[in-house]
């Protein structure tokens, strides 16, 4: 069989998120964010799960560390809790949190795993929230103060960060949906937390000015109209990706000037790094074709849609900065078999046809720097609870009991060699050249 093999010092890691894996939300002097809350809400959280242990990730981040070097994995972006780290998210630093980030930092460094730090992924500190949260311009200040006290405490052994994962997952669903944390449900909150969100990134840009690698992490799909007009689509694109895109990458905003002070596109355009992508499927509107397989969450697989997501960026943002696939995967219903073995064929042929778009990407002319895959392990999959498995490696939320699945072991063997063998017959989903 031939390989597709990615340009050398491609970068292979993995991805997870504080609220996710880490538990021990009480201790050490952590202090409660707005997921600890939002899971107390009947019928939040599918299951009625929290994140109070999670994956247990906070004690057993060694044997984690371990499990990734001994997969030959070379990085590994991971979050930090801002709740951990100012319990009341302004005044002085909880140095015991710091602690943790930096015990994590150095057993990485010591397996040759590099660290990518994403100050963001969700989990606002309750108290924030309590004083308006992110439609409150004062949150993204008090967001600056806390990435000052993470940069002071690691910069000197962390060269790759993220200011935020997903703005537009914490504002729309949080502000306007209501389905995240803080579950609320009104559009103008929602834009205002957006705008928000897009000025916390440009002062903490600002912070971690000579720091590093310093990018942001957005969630990005082609949008396809399947049964509406190409305008409903167009619409829908602005409202889940321009409206992020348009502020970063050109320093334009549709949203009222009353909201935009003077200056703030000055800092929220202020060069990146690198752009990172968060890609998982097409949306498609106003309804996805019957015919598409769909994962354990309902998401159709369209392998394709990821070189075309990226494609179709570098030509509309010429100086589009280099790029990282910060997060692709998928959920399956994955089990235990009788001797112990967790087999994920599904998940196996999933990730190797979005490899092989991902190359068609490289290979088309687009800066792919590196590839984390979402997710390590099995964890709190935010609302769905526990239901849901993203992990190459299966967990035991009743023991902690982790488990390689054979996607793990598949991945390891990619991200040893940078090459990724041609599918095989029993693999699906191919991409269009392979067809």
């Amino acid at each position: 069989m031939t390989s597709v093999r990615f340009p050398t010092g491609f970068v292979w890691g993995t991805a997870t998120a504080a609220y996710q894996v880490e538990g021990a939300v009480a201790e050490d002097g952590r202090g409660p964010s707005i997921w600890d809350t939002f899971c107390r809400v009947p019928g939040a959280i599918a299951g009625g799960d929290t994140g109070d242990v999670a994956c247990d990730h906070y004690r057993r981040w060694p044997e984690d560390v371990a499990l990734m070097a001994s997969l030959g994995l070379g990085a590994y972006r991971f979050s930090v809790a801002w709740p951990r780290v100012q319990p009341d998210g302004a005044g002085p630093a909880n140095q015991k949190g710091l602690d943790h980030y930096r015990r994590l930092v150095d057993g990485l460094l010591e397996r040759g795993i590099v660290p990518y730090l994403t100050l963001y992924h969700w989990d606002l500190p309750q108290a924030l929230e309590d004083r308006g949260g992110w439609p409150a311009r004062d949150t993204a200040y008090r967001f600056a103060d806390y990435a000052a006290i993470v940069r002071d405490a690691l910069g000197d052994v962390v060269d790759h960060w993220a200011t935020l994962n997903e703005p537009k997952v914490a504002s729309h669903a949080g502000y306007g949906e209501g389905i995240h944390a803080p579950g609320i449900r009104d559009r103008a909150l929602r834009d205002r937390a957006a705008h928000h969100l897009l000025l916390a990134h440009g002062l903490g840009l600002s912070v971690l000015s000579g720091s590093g690698e310093v990018g942001v992490t957005l969630d990005l799909s082609p949008v396809v109209p399947y049964g509406g007009s190409r305008a409903d689509a167009e619409a829908y694109d602005y409202d889940n990706h321009g409206m992020f895109l348009e502020p970063i990458l050109r320093g334009e905003s549709r949203l009222p000037d009353d909201l935009v002070h003077a200056g703030d596109l000055d800092l929220i355009s202020a060069p990146i790094d690198y752009l990172g992508v968060n890609y998982y499927r097409p949306l498609y509107v106003p309804r996805v074709p019957p015919e598409l397989p769909v994962t354990a969450v309902g998401w159709p697989v369209v392998p394709s849609g990821l070189r075309d997501l990226l494609v179709g960026l570098r030509d509309t943002y010429p100086d589009l900065p280099p790029v990282y696939i910060t997060e692709n995967g998928a959920a399956y219903d994955d089990e235990v078999g009788p001797d112990g073995w967790v087999d994920d064929p599904l998940r196996v042929a999933y990730l190797h046809a979005h490899l092989l778009a991902l190359h068609e990407a490289i290979e088309a002319g687009v800066d792919v720097r590196g590839y984390f895959l979402w997710t390590l392990l099995d964890n709190f999959e935010w609302a769905e609870g526990y239901s849901k498995r993203f992990g190459i490696v299966h967990v035991d939320h009743a023991d902690q009991t982790r488990r390689p699945k054979t996607s793990a072991h598949w991945y390891g063997q990619v991200a040893r060699t940078g090459a990724v063998p041609q599918p095989g017959p029993e693999l699906t989903w191919k991409t269009e050249s392979d067809e």
